[in-house]
């Protein structure tokens, strides 16, 4: 490959409790998934987060989550088909208005957390996710996990998908990410993180965590920006690809 873009998660402080280092982070990625305000975010901060991403150039997709603050999204929770479809088309929604606001709009749609990975395998709610979209604006693409189901399913309702794939978490043979609740799951070494996606993005493998190669495809490459070393982690990754003649775009570009 030669080109990729760069996503983190940002807009997640809340409050006077901070999240991350959004405007360092929105100096090296190519995308920004800014939270909804469900699983993260306030909205005067998730509105700063917006226009510093604006003054940047960088696209900003709608993170939206499970209407879990306190969990950070991250529970596994089963909302009715009409309680997720509506609950998608309301995050959206005020993203965009915010985003009007700040001067830019919502590019694409990137689920968060434990919402993120039950859709990947779980038809039900992946499709109340797409449901929403479709009435919401189809155009908008569906950023998910690459080789999972739910990519086959959101391109047969004519919705594009952005297939990613992250930069800090390990995989299992199936090509799942392994459960947060394991110590492996979350890989902090910036050289390391740097080789394995350089890796995937010239020979289109990643090593999972039981030593087998997966392959996976990619169209953007995500850096949680909660992450304790996210800019160092960042700035290696994207020192690393411009060194190999990779070069960071947004996909829209």
């Amino acid at each position: 490959m030669t080109m990729i873009d760069l996503n983190s998660d940002l807009g997640e402080s809340f409050g006077p409790w901070p999240m991350g280092d959004d405007d360092a982070m929105l100096a090296l990625v190519t995308s920004a998934n800014i939270a909804c305000g469900f699983h993260a975010g306030d909205p005067a901060g998730i509105l700063r987060s917006l226009r510093s991403a604006a003054e940047r150039g960088v696209i900003v997709g709608a993170h939206i989550g499970y209407r879990d603050l306190v969990g950070f999204g991250r529970r596994n929770m089963e909302p009715s088909d009409a309680e997720l479809f509506a609950d998608s088309i309301y995050q959206i929604g005020a993203l965009q208005g915010l985003a009007k606001a700040a001067g830019t709009r919502v590019a694409y749609v990137k689920p968060h957390g434990a919402l993120y990975n039950t859709m990947a395998h779980d038809a039900r709610q992946a499709a109340a996710v797409i449901a929403a979209i479709k009435a919401l604006d189809p155009t908008l693409p569906l950023m998910a996990l690459s080789n999972a189901p739910v990519v086959a399913q959101a391109r047969a309702q004519g919705i594009t998908v952005i297939c990613e794939t992250f930069a800090d978490r390990a995989y299992m043979a199936g090509g799942s990410l392994v459960s947060r609740s394991r110590a492996d799951a979350v890989i902090h070494d910036p050289k390391e993180i740097a080789g394995r996606m350089l890796r995937l993005l010239t020979e289109g493998l990643i090593t999972a965590v039981d030593g087998t190669d997966i392959r996976l495809e990619a169209q953007s490459i995500c850096v949680h920006g909660d992450t304790p070393a996210a800019v160092a982690i960042a700035r290696r990754l994207r020192a690393d690809l411009t060194e190999a003649g990779i070069k960071l775009a947004s996909f829209t570009r």
